[in-house]
C-alpha cells in the first residue's frame, strides 16, 4: 500500500505542469503584429505554457480573449517578458467570457500565455491580437 501511494505521488509530481487536451483543434491566422488563434477541445486537464508568434519584437499588443466551456474550469493567463502577469481570464461553465488587455511581446516577437484546465469539457478559447 505504501509503495502504491509513493508511486502515485511521484507520478502526480511528474505530471504537474503538463496538460492533456483531447480532441484539440487549433486554427491560426497571424500577420506581422496581429491576427487570431482559435482552439477547441473535447476535454482538458492540467496546465501548459504556450507561445503565439506575433512577429513584432518587444512591442505592446491588445489581446481580446473569448473563453467558453460546457463544464469544468478553463483559465488563460498572459505573461509579460519580465515574468509578471499581464492579465488572466477565467471561464464560467455554460457562459461565454470575454476580456481584453494589453501584453508585451518578448524580444523575439512571441506572446506567452498559460492554459490551465480542471475537468474542462467541450471548450474553446480564442485570441484576437492587434497593435
Amino acid at each position: 500500500m505504501m509503495r502504491r501511494t509513493l508511486v502515485t505521488v511521484i507520478l502526480s509530481l511528474l505530471l504537474s505542469g503538463c496538460m492533456v487536451m483531447s480532441g484539440e483543434a487549433t486554427s491560426k491566422d497571424m500577420q506581422v503584429g496581429s491576427g487570431n488563434l482559435l482552439t477547441s477541445f473535447v476535454s482538458a486537464e492540467g496546465s501548459a505554457t504556450r507561445v503565439l508568434e506575433v512577429g513584432t519584437p518587444a512591442t505592446t499588443v491588445q489581446v481580446l480573449v473569448i473563453l467558453e466551456v460546457e463544464t469544468g474550469d478553463l483559465d488563460l493567463t498572459f505573461g509579460q517578458p519580465d515574468g509578471t502577469v499581464a492579465f488572466s481570464v477565467t471561464s464560467r461553465p455554460g457562459t461565454q467570457v470575454t476580456h481584453a488587455g494589453t501584453v508585451n511581446t518578448d524580444a523575439t516577437g512571441q506572446l506567452h500565455y498559460t492554459v490551465s484546465a480542471r475537468g474542462a469539457r467541450n471548450g474553446v478559447y480564442q485570441m484576437l491580437v492587434q497593435p
